[in-house]
């Protein structure tokens, strides 16, 4: 049988005196879109910490393809809440730059990704610098920059959490085609319920810290869900996380 792409099992966490995580587990099989949802201060963003090396876990187990993984190269592309863009590179060259810091040459890296700004909605925009480009342009071009790295996992970090709510839609919808398409194995972080509900196929709910899963949720609703039937059932859904984050607030 296939391992997890990624398990965790009974992971705790913190810093100094400060517990954040306590006795966290969870799975992302390969292919999966899975979101972290809970209150703010809860752990989510130290859970990313922990798995790109930033952070080290004080007890439990992390096993990456069925291997633990300090044995294996960091797996992870990893896309923070702010694009991170630098100012001074071209486009092009911000897309690149994953791939160059992993040792490959600037015009190497530029064949690999230019033929990608068409499927990512930057064609023409190659040659400009960030300023030039709108919020959701910004977003598009860091997502780039963390696929072309061909990863064999990605971690976003609430990707649209600075966008106005019209954008944040749009890239909502453009991200759901975007992993219909391309099957990528994704664990989101947000605070968003109605995003998690859209593009998941499953959310794991965490206390308030130090965080634990308290439920984890199926999303067993065809895609797309930005129209039709299925808006009725997946508000529905919202509806209920709402309410067991609420529940737990007042138990915490």
């Amino acid at each position: 049988m296939t391992p997890p792409r990624l398990q965790l099992s009974g992971v705790s966490c913190g810093y100094d005196r400060l517990a954040v995580l306590d006795d966290l587990s969870l799975t992302v099989n390969p292919g999966e879109f899975v979101s972290i949802l809970g209150p703010s201060g809860a752990g989510k963003s130290t859970l990313f910490r922990m798995l790109t090396g930033a952070l080290q876990p004080q007890s439990g187990t992390i096993f990456f393809d069925g291997a633990p993984l300090s044995q294996t190269a960091r797996p992870f592309a990893f896309m923070p809440q702010r694009d991170a863009l630098m100012p001074w590179r071209r486009i092009i060259d911000n897309a690149t730059l994953g791939l160059e810091v992993q040792g490959m040459s600037r015009q190497a890296a530029r064949s690999k990704v230019r033929p990608l700004f068409a499927e990512f909605g930057l064609a023409g925009f190659e040659e400009h610098y960030p300023a030039a480009l709108s919020g959701g342009m910004r977003q598009r071009a860091a997502l780039l920059r963390t696929v072309v790295q061909e990863r064999p996992m990605l971690l976003l970090d609430e990707p649209f959490g600075a966008l106005d709510a019209l954008t944040r839609s749009r890239m909502q919808i453009w991200l759901s085609e975007m992993w219909r398409r391309h099957r990528w194995t994704v664990l989101l972080v947000t605070h968003d319920v109605r995003e998690a509900v859209l593009l998941s196929d499953r959310i794991h709910l965490l206390s308030p810290r130090p965080a634990r899963v308290i439920r984890d949720i199926d999303i067993d609703l065809p895609r797309p869900r930005f129209d039709g039937a299925t808006v009725a059932t997946a508000a529905a859904l919202e509806t209920d996380i709402l309410k067991t984050l609420f529940q737990t607030e007042e138990t915490f």
